[in-house]
């Protein structure tokens, strides 16, 4: 752990993006960093914090939060977050400004 606390659900779900992101599904998808990372950011919005302080606190909490529901609630959020920043990508702003 690089910092005295650590949000353990943003490691979770910075993970769960990248996978989900590589897969068939989401192929026409932009992959590029400003897109994940606002697919990261809404879905963080949207979830509980979960910080520990400890290495053993993280092993704890990536337990508990690794149940089928729980996995199946946290991906729910991704892909809503996904479709969000797909419809309504922000990198799209930028170019448009350094263009002009």
């Amino acid at each position: 752990m690089d910092r005295d606390y650590i949000n353990v659900m943003e490691e979770i779900v910075a993970a769960l993006v990248q996978f989900l992101m590589t897969g068939t599904e989401y192929q026409t998808f932009c992959k590029c960093s400003k897109c994940k990372t606002d697919i990261i950011a809404l879905s963080l919005n949207n979830l509980p914090n979960h910080y520990v302080t400890t290495a053993e606190g993280r092993k704890r909490v990536i337990e508990q939060l690794n149940t089928s529901d729980n996995r199946k609630w946290i991906n729910k959020r991704i892909i809503k977050a996904i479709h969000v920043v797909g419809k309504y990508p922000q990198h799209a702003e930028e170019k448009k400004i350094n263009v002009t």
